[in-house]
């Protein structure tokens, strides 16, 4: 009983520890796959990774699921350097060990079918293959990048400013600027790279919010939206990127009496309907489950979160495919899932 009670008590591994571990599952003849559906964490987490597998393995290459659009992730890759290939131009079977980052075998339809060695992630843990021989998933932690800064000090490497830049980055955008949540690991990760990243950089990265063209899609947005109380709606139509919806989302959220906005638009025959909140009775991810869940993916944070329903899955729903069907039907459905509602106001 005595021995029951101590294992239960044992204490995490520390990062030393899991370093060691980890960097035994590879040899100088692998060439590593890392997979990650690419955001700001994810890349800074495969910056990590790269560097932590730097004269380890005979290669590593970065494969991203989705395309990236948003102004700021372009600058990212760019000012930083980061090496990108899309998995679509990728012979996976060319590679000897694959590693999942920022994500999990079941986040994406493009991760079916690829057996994967390592897993870290900070999502909460779902359907993660039992052959996966090393997998660390810490849902209480606000970002993969903070996971990924306590690899690097255990294994003691000082972070060069371009890797410090990219994972201060991918601290403050998944955690929010510490305004969703987070830990006491996400704040020591922030304040051991602080100092030692380019600050410059990060403004620069920071403030590429918006390209040229992005602003007829804003005047769009500006024009439509309509108000229920403290939330504010707007549908887009067809969109060439769901970036484009986030943000606007994240742009609406800095109305002072707005506290949940969602924004959607359709991109390649799907609905997408992208959910922010900053009030403190209304999960944001939750309110995407209720809201969409039995057409199709439909999840997140407290803070933020998004739905993906093919136009097929929702065609008894709407009378047709037209914006103002669409509309009707998102905004039917939020306010089932919020609750009672006052009549829209359009803008003034």
């Amino acid at each position: 009983m005595a021995k029951e009670k101590k294992k239960s008590a044992a204490r995490p591994a520390r990062p030393a520890d899991l370093v060691k571990r980890l960097l035994a599952r590879f040899g100088p003849e692998d060439r590593v796959l890392v997979l990650i559906a690419a955001d700001p964490d994810a890349l800074a987490a495969a910056l990590a990774l790269k560097r932590l597998l730097w004269r380890k393995v005979a290669n590593v290459t970065i494969a991203n699921v989705n395309q990236i659009s948003r102004p700021d992730n372009l600058a990212m890759t760019r000012l930083l350097n980061i090496p990108l290939t899309p998995l679509d131009k990728v012979d996976v079977s060319a590679f000897s060990k694959k590693v999942m980052l920022d994500s999990q075998p079941h986040h994406n339809a493009a991760f079916e079918g690829i057996k994967v060695d390592v897993v870290i992630d900070h999502h909460p843990v779902g359907e993660v293959t039992a052959t996966c021989g090393f997998c660390d998933i810490r849902p209480r932690y606000g970002a993969a990048s903070s996971i990924l800064t306590e690899y690097i000090r255990g294994a003691g490497i000082k972070p060069s400013s371009r890797l410090a830049t990219a994972l201060v980055y991918g601290i403050k955008t998944d955690t929010y600027s510490f305004g969703r949540s987070s830990q006491l690991e996400d704040v020591q990760a922030f304040q051991y790279l602080f100092p030692k990243a380019n600050h410059s950089v990060l403004r620069k990265i920071e403030f590429s919010e918006m390209r040229l063209k992005d602003l007829a899609l804003l005047h769009l947005a500006l024009d439509r939206f309509v108000v229920r109380k403290h939330s504010m709606y707007v549908h887009l139509g067809e969109v060439s990127s769901p970036d484009n919806l986030v943000q606007i989302a994240d742009f609406f959220l800095r109305v002072d009496s707005v506290d949940t906005c969602a924004v959607s638009g359709v991109h390649q025959d799907h609905l997408v309907v992208i959910l922010r909140n900053a009030g403190y009775r209304i999960n944001a991810g939750r309110l995407a489950e209720e809201a969409f869940g039995e057409y199709g993916p439909a999840g997140g944070h407290k803070a933020m979160a998004r739905a993906e329903l093919s136009l097929s899955a929702i065609k008894k729903a709407c009378k047709d495919s037209s914006d103002e069907s669409l509309s009707r039907f998102v905004m039917r459905r939020l306010a089932k899932a919020y609750g009672p509602h006052k009549k829209a106001a359009p803008k003034k």
